[in-house]
């Protein structure tokens, strides 16, 4: 997964999923097997989103599937158009796409590309951020383990956020 700034403004948030297997692999759409390190699934996606992570555009490329009706999710997608991706995105992608509303591999690809959205979109804003505002709860108290507000990480950048562990 990447994450560019285009010269629009927006960010391209892209991933790549290819599928091979060290065998030869039997479809049952075929009557030949796959050979060993041919690509039953090389999947691509693109994610088009704002400064405020909202997606203005979903785009798929399907260039190898066990199906060539598998080719037809990518249209599916563009029911994310307008989403945000913040807190409940996951949840948001599954709730729009799950089951037979489109593939499951394109739809798992999308989850983590919000958080690759959030670490490339931060990275540029951070890199123009001149002065960072330590009096303010910082977006990253309790939002993984390392970030919890009793560990060592938050008690020696944010002492004043830090709250011992209550065990």
């Amino acid at each position: 997964m990447k994450a560019y700034q285009s010269e629009d403004g927006l960010y391209e948030i892209e991933a790549r999923l290819v599928d091979t297997k060290p065998f030869a692999f039997q479809r049952i759409s075929l009557p030949d097997p796959l050979p060993p390190g041919e690509p039953l699934h090389d999947l691509s996606l693109r994610l088009t989103v704002d400064r405020d992570y909202v997606v203005r555009a979903v785009e798929a490329s399907s260039d190898a599937t066990p199906y060539s009706l598998c080719k037809e999710t990518e249209s599916t997608l563009s029911v994310l158009v307008g989403d945000r991706i913040a807190s409940g995105w996951s949840s948001t992608v599954k709730t729009k796409l799950r089951g037979a509303a489109s593939c499951t591999h394109l739809m798992e690809m999308l989850i983590p590309m919000g958080t690759t959205a959030f670490q490339g979109i931060n990275g540029v804003q951070r890199e123009r951020q001149t002065t960072v505002d330590t009096s303010k709860v910082p977006v990253q108290v309790d939002s993984c383990y390392s970030y919890a507000k009793h560990r060592s990480v938050i008690q020696r950048y944010w002492p004043q956020h830090y709250q011992p562990d209550s065990e």
